[in-house]
């Protein structure tokens, strides 16, 4: 008698991305806020109404002084004791720390912050679902030194290397220094969320190596002309505030920021909230996903 093993079917993909040929851009068949805009939760009816076309959010006085400084006593803390690890991404050009990934999971004071109702009560409200963190890191432009992060969606990124179903995740971005027009502040083209920019080229073995070092990436990075008429259409908004405040920001935008040649650092705690029932599985356009500290699975 032989037996056979059920597999689970997998679902069809409606975000078709790293393409033969040219990219496409396509109308968003899923919702921002998945649930009623009338919804309790830390942000009123108007916010969530707001957050649905813009695809953004913004709150000051998220984190308090103190949060700020144990955040940034522990990036140090936590560089030193890893030294040559995977989760610290360097600049190319300086060797200074860009990047540095599963913070939640390297320190129990950003463990606390994250679970604040404040930061994941909107991803639940939002996302109309209990919620996992996908993904946390913060990103640090040190002054004179600080590199550009070319435009792209998040969730192309997500949906064809880690295997990410549906944009039913969002991003919390937490000021660690001030965030000013001039020291590579984040660039949002609002509404830009509500269609998905498929990218061309087929995605090279372990490709999130040289993807997160590299200023313009050359798989899952939009075209200018895609990028061109979004911001034609929808403008582009700067967003700027002081230590302390948040954006939060569907998975779905289309966003970047350039580079700091200023004396004044440009840091910030990001926190990816990933709904329950939108497991990652397979990727959707790599042959192997990427490691667990940058999807955690």
């Amino acid at each position: 008698m032989t037996t056979q093993t059920a597999t689970r079917p997998r679902p069809v993909d409606v975000y078709r991305t790293r393409l033969a040929e040219r990219g496409h851009v396509e109308p968003r068949p899923h919702p921002t806020v998945w649930g009623d805009t009338s919804a309790r939760g830390p942000l009123t009816a108007p916010q969530l109404r707001s957050y649905r076309d813009l695809g953004y959010h913004t709150e000051k006085n998220v984190l308090a002084d103190d949060d700020i400084r144990d955040c940034i006593t522990e990036v140090d803390e936590i560089t030193a004791r890893l030294g040559d690890d995977d989760r610290v991404i360097r600049e190319s050009s300086s060797g200074d720390v860009r990047s540095l990934f599963a913070v939640h999971r390297l320190s129990d004071a950003i463990a606390e912050i994250c679970a604040r109702e404040e930061i994941v009560g909107v991803a639940r409200q939002i996302l109309d679902d209990d919620v996992h963190i996908h993904q946390s890191r913060i990103n640090l432009k040190p002054g004179f030194a600080g590199g550009p992060f070319y435009w792209h969606s998040d969730f192309e990124t997500w949906h064809a290397e880690d295997g990410m179903p549906r944009p039913r995740a969002l991003s919390v971005s937490l000021a660690l220094t001030p965030n000013f027009e001039y020291n590579g502040a984040l660039m949002i083209i609002p509404g830009s969320h509500q269609k998905f920019v498929s990218c061309v080229g087929e995605t090279p073995d372990d490709y999130y190596q040289q993807s997160l070092t590299s200023y313009r990436p050359p798989f899952g990075t939009p075209e200018e002309s895609d990028v061109s008429d979004l911001a034609e259409e929808h403008g582009i908004d700067m967003i700027t505030g002081p230590a302390g405040s948040a954006l939060y920001f569907d998975s779905n935008c289309m966003h970047a920021s350039s580079g700091n040649i200023t004396p004044f650092p440009r840091s910030n705690l990001f926190v990816v909230f990933n709904a329950a029932s939108n497991a990652i599985g397979e990727p959707f356009a790599a042959d192997s996903p990427r490691p667990d500290h940058l999807a955690h699975r």
